[in-house]
């Protein structure tokens, strides 16, 4: 098992890459600000096409999470990991168990928890090597509705301040990306009367998000289609 610290000049902590070949795992966590406490955020699996874009996203998502939690007023600093792979094809138990291993071997300065490609049964496989976990099946459990509900609430706030009216019966609205999170967010959209375009780059996503009521989007009209809204939505399912 392979861990070694990057030296990167990027105002993060400590950026961990974690290597196991018998298990496939590839992964970094990076802790970027510990100063209110533990650095939470999830760990997200994702095909990325480098090991550079995989640094990139993880950099900006753990430095996101800093100010996410600074601004919540929560005694929490920002982290966050990614795993290398497609989530559908290259998940397993053991990767899981591994990943927990790396984290444990922070020793509480990260909290890791669901995202993109891992959801609640995956937490609590990581759960068996490590206790600094959060969303634990029966506990504080799937964030994605909260998320969503968080989305539609800033979109009918964003309406009012740039229209003067919150109402969304009527109101096109682009929604690029229809897992977990922008299926939720289809079905509040459609519950309050909201023409509902999606689109998603997984089919079965799609299809689910065309049985909420939403719209088929080609990836073209993702940004040529007029609507009142755009909500981009990371796409991906767990």
């Amino acid at each position: 098992m392979e861990n070694s610290i990057l030296p990167v000049h990027t105002g993060h902590e400590t950026v961990q890459v974690c290597m196991d070949p018998a298990t496939g795992l590839r992964a970094i966590i990076a802790v970027h600000d510990t100063r209110l406490g533990p650095a939470l955020g999830g760990v997200r699996m994702w095909n990325y096409a480098t090991e550079e874009e995989a640094q990139f996203d993880v950099l900006r998502l753990a430095r996101g999470m800093t100010y996410k939690a600074a601004a919540a007023g929560l005694n929490l600093g920002g982290g966050k990991a990614v795993i290398m792979g497609d989530s559908r094809r290259d998940k397993s138990d053991a990767l899981l168990r591994r990943f927990g291993e790396f984290v444990e071997l922070l020793a509480g300065r990260y909290i890791t928890a669901e995202d993109v490609g891992i959801g609640t049964r995956d937490i609590g496989i990581i759960s068996e090597t490590t206790s600094h976990v959060a969303g634990l099946p029966g506990q504080s459990g799937d964030p994605s509705p909260f998320t969503a509900h968080g989305t539609f609430l800033s979109i009918k706030a964003g309406l009012k301040r740039a229209t003067g009216s919150e109402e969304l019966s009527g109101r096109k609205v682009m929604v690029q990306g229809t897992g977990h999170v922008g299926l939720a967010l289809v079905r509040l959209l459609r519950k309050e009367g909201a023409v509902v375009f999606a689109h998603d780059v997984r089919d079965d996503s799609l299809r689910d998000a065309v049985v909420a009521g939403a719209r088929l989007a080609t990836a073209a009209e993702v940004y040529s289609r007029s609507v009142d809204v755009y909500a981009p939505v990371r796409w991906g399912r767990r």
